[in-house]
């Protein structure tokens, strides 16, 4: 094909297709439209009204197709993977980090989930699919941007040593946040992850046995006990990481990661990020008020979830004073 650049450009794989034992990509177009909101598909949704996007037919591709055209691109660099437990500042952290226009801030891109989930690919293929869409996503689509930095969804810490084979220099961090404020907002409105079945209990390694006659609410609190345990085991094998802590403040946890994955910003982009704190993390028009939940009552057995706390609190002492 001629001008495979030219033809790729601004083209993003957005979605994995499995059907009749094939495997396919579905893309979409994304103009001149930044990652800026609070979530990937957020943006997708921003984008469908472009009328490449809006027209019957849709742009499927190959996973040989994702791997030769990434070849022809212009990306930038990868500088930081951000892991975390959901609900504990990690939507603030990168709408912080989109607020300059270096970055280019990717928050839980479905695309990535699906390639890691699925069992299409041999290892080498997945691996080489996985680091070509990571060419996409960073796809450098204005002249000033330098930086990609990619949140991860919750439940990818499973997938931490895997994602560490692939990017062995690459800083990862791990945010967290105390238990029972995790938990407060999940019990305030839960997300997919909480909902026993939504996704396979397999994906954070509960087994059939660990949810006998177990309540809602302390399935909640099982899948954080997951996370926690994930988080500690991760942080004991690798090196190249950061413990964040919500409980810390979030301009601490914006300058720690900012010093971690040293990016050099300018005082003005910094102060940016800063000032970015004072709007809620997934609504910039309304303030940030702090979080409701502190009267609410839990009704669960956090006990083993505080001895991890606790333990993941060390960490975060040793990094500080490392």
């Amino acid at each position: 094909m001629e001008n495979v650049k030219d033809f790729i450009s601004n083209w993003i794989p957005i979605k994995l297709i499995e059907k009749d034992d094939e495997v396919y990509f579905e893309w979409i177009y994304f103009a001149d439209i930044p990652f800026a909101e609070p979530f990937f598909e957020e943006t997708i949704v921003k984008c469908k009204s472009h009328d490449f996007n809006s027209k019957s037919f849709k742009l499927i591709s190959t996973a040989e197709n994702i791997m030769d055209w990434s070849e022809e691109l212009d990306f930038v660099e990868l500088k930081g993977l951000v892991f975390h437990v959901s609900r504990c500042g990690s939507t603030m952290l990168s709408q912080s980090l989109a607020t300059s226009s270096e970055n280019i801030m990717v928050s839980e891109a479905p695309i990535i989930d699906q390639i890691l989930r699925s069992n299409a690919f041999n290892s080498a293929i997945k691996a080489d699919l996985l680091k070509s869409v990571l060419k996409f996503l960073g796809q450098k689509r204005f002249s000033e941007q330098k930086h990609l930095i990619i949140k991860l969804d919750a439940w990818s810490i499973f997938e931490a040593s895997y994602l560490r084979s692939l990017f062995p220099e690459i800083p990862f961090a791990l945010l967290y946040r105390n238990p029972g404020e995790v938990l407060r907002s999940h019990q305030k409105m839960a997300g997919m992850h909480m909902v026993p079945n939504l996704i396979p209990s397999s994906v954070f390694g509960i087994t059939s046995k660990e949810i006998e006659e177990i309540s809602f609410q302390q399935y909640q609190v099982l899948v954080l006990e997951k996370y926690f345990q994930g988080f500690l085991d991760f942080y004991e094998r690798d090196q190249n990481i950061i413990m964040l802590n919500y409980n810390d403040g979030m301009k601490n946890v914006i300058e720690q990661f900012i010093a971690f994955i040293a990016i050099d910003f300018s005082e003005s982009e910094l102060n940016s990020m800063l000032e970015r704190l004072k709007k809620h993390s997934k609504n910039e028009k309304a303030v940030f008020t702090g979080d409701s939940y502190k009267d609410d009552i839990l009704s669960v057995n956090l006990a083993q979830l505080n001895v991890l706390h606790k333990k993941l609190n060390a960490n975060f002492i040793e990094d500080l004073a490392g």
